[in-house]
């Protein structure tokens, strides 16, 4: 049995902050890394970004709202009868996520902000031969119960697809758009299914890019009042179309 379009599209979509799996049912385009999260490590899989979502005016350009979520529950969904039987595959998730504070609403949003609380598809895990392990987005959070985040979200309406509907859903932008947000501190927090410091090393490669440092770098130890105030001030750019959605 063939999983849905509608939660493939929340899979590959919608799951890890915008990014798009390169392949979230076959797991092509991943690689692992023994750094974690059960006997065989964190499966890290790679993918591209759904929206630009490097700077702040990427953000008031295509983000709708950003809001501080704290994750409250975690629910897992099955793996396809054919990965069943296969013995591997991948075992999807949803997260229950917690409105904490509104930071920017884009005027003329195309919904208001999901209060109290939204559900959101989450990186789960893969399983196979080698055991059960985590999946994350590289560089990105998982979201994890109990932890605390920046999202920037958008909706996006439903579509049908080959005769099959597709429902509207929130949904991130790209990698940038999801930041830690433990204690008050952006880059404090869960990413990759470890914990990390907004001082941890390995927080400057961004530098190097041709774009320059991100929003998410800029924003890095500092409170989420400042990001507030950077988006408010932020031009937004000419929104762009870049295909069906996902």
């Amino acid at each position: 049995m063939k999983r849905s379009k509608a939660w493939a599209a929340a899979v590959a979509g919608a799951v890890l902050a915008g990014g798009v799996l390169t392949s979230a049912f076959t797991m092509n385009g991943v690689q692992s890394r023994g750094d974690g999260g059960g006997t065989g490590g964190v499966v890290l899989a790679h993918g591209s970004d759904r929206l630009p979502s490097h700077t702040a005016s990427d953000w008031v350009t295509y983000a709708d709202h950003v809001v501080v979520v704290t994750a409250e529950a975690e629910r897992e969904l099955p793996a396809s009868e054919d990965e069943r039987a296969a013995g591997q595959g991948y075992l999807p998730r949803e997260v229950t996520l917690a409105v904490k504070e509104t930071l920017w609403s884009r005027q003329g949003a195309a919904k208001p902000v999901p209060e109290p609380r939204f559900v959101w598809p989450a990186a789960g895990w893969t399983f196979g031969e080698d055991g059960r392990r985590l999946l994350a987005m590289e560089g990105q959070p998982r979201i994890e119960v109990g932890h605390t985040y920046i999202l920037a979200i958008a909706w996006v309406p439903g579509y049908t697809d080959d005769g099959e509907v597709v429902p509207g859903q929130w949904r991130g932008l790209g990698e940038k758009s999801l930041l830690p947000y433990d204690d008050g501190v952006i880059g404090n927090g869960e990413s990759e299914g470890r914990l990390t410091t907004a001082t941890s090393d390995g927080h400057d490669s961004a530098v190097a890019e041709p774009d320059g440092p991100s929003l998410e770098e800029e924003m890095r130890g500092r409170p989420a009042a400042d990001l507030a105030a950077g988006l408010k001030a932020a031009q937004p750019g000419e929104r762009q179309q870049f295909g069906r959605p996902r």
